[in-house]
C-alpha cells in the first residue's frame, strides 16, 4: 500500500509540472485556438486525427465541437477521422495504414479548413502524411505532439509541442490543451452570435 501511494502521488506531481510547464508556454495553444476559430467563423471546418489514446482525444475534440464543451451556441463542424472502421479498414487493406487519415483528408478537406493532426512521439506516419495532405490541398494545419515533436512539428504551420517522454503525461495534458482550446473557440463563437 506504501508503495502505491509513492506511484500514484509521484505521477499526480509530474503530472502536475508538466501542466504548470505548458502554462508557461500557452502562444501555440492559442494560436492554433485562433486559426480554428476564424475557419469555424467562416463556416470551414475541421478534421481531427490521431491513433490510440490520440484517437480517443480525437473523438473527444470533435464531440465537444459538433455537441458543446460549457455553454449553448450553434454545433460547430468537426470531423474525427478516427471513427469509420469500414472507411478505415478498407484505406489500410487497400492503400496502407499510412494513409488512412491522408486518403480522407484529400475526401474531407477543403482549403481554409484546419487539419489537427495528434500524435504523442510526433513520428506517427499516418499523422505526418495527412498533415502533408493537408497542407498541400489549403488546409490550415495543427500539430499536437510529444516527446521533440518529430516529423510532425515541421509538417504542420502550428506545432503544440507538449516536450516530455511519458505517453501518459503527454496525453494528460494534451486532453487539458484540448479543452483550452475548446473553451476559447466556443466563446469566440458565442460572442460573435
Amino acid at each position: 500500500m506504501e508503495e502505491d501511494a509513492r506511484v500514484a502521488d509521484a505521477a499526480c506531481a509530474a503530472a502536475s509540472a508538466l501542466h504548470e510547464r505548458m502554462r508557461r508556454n500557452l502562444g501555440p495553444t492559442l494560436r492554433a485556438a485562433a486559426v480554428m476559430r476564424e475557419a469555424l467563423g467562416d463556416g470551414r471546418k475541421i478534421l481531427v486525427f490521431g491513433n490510440g489514446g490520440s484517437a480517443s482525444d480525437a473523438q473527444h475534440f470533435a464531440a465537444e465541437l459538433v455537441g458543446r464543451f460549457q455553454r449553448e451556441r450553434r454545433a460547430l463542424p468537426s470531423l474525427a477521422l478516427t471513427t469509420d472502421t469500414s472507411v478505415l479498414t478498407a484505406l489500410a487493406n487497400d492503400y496502407a495504414f499510412e494513409r488512412v487519415f491522408a486518403r480522407q483528408v484529400e475526401a474531407f478537406g477543403q482549403p481554409g479548413d484546419v487539419a489537427l493532426g495528434i500524435t504523442t512521439s510526433g513520428d506517427s506516419p499516418n499523422v505526418v502524411a495527412a498533415l502533408q495532405t493537408a497542407r498541400a490541398q489549403g488546409l490550415k494545419t495543427i500539430a499536437l505532439t510529444g516527446r521533440t515533436g518529430g516529423s510532425a512539428a515541421s509538417a504542420a504551420e502550428i506545432h503544440v509541442n507538449v516536450p516530455d517522454q511519458s505517453t501518459a503525461r503527454v496525453q494528460e495534458v494534451h486532453r487539458t490543451l484540448l479543452h483550452v482550446m475548446c473553451e476559447l473557440i466556443e466563446n469566440g463563437v458565442a460572442s460573435n452570435r
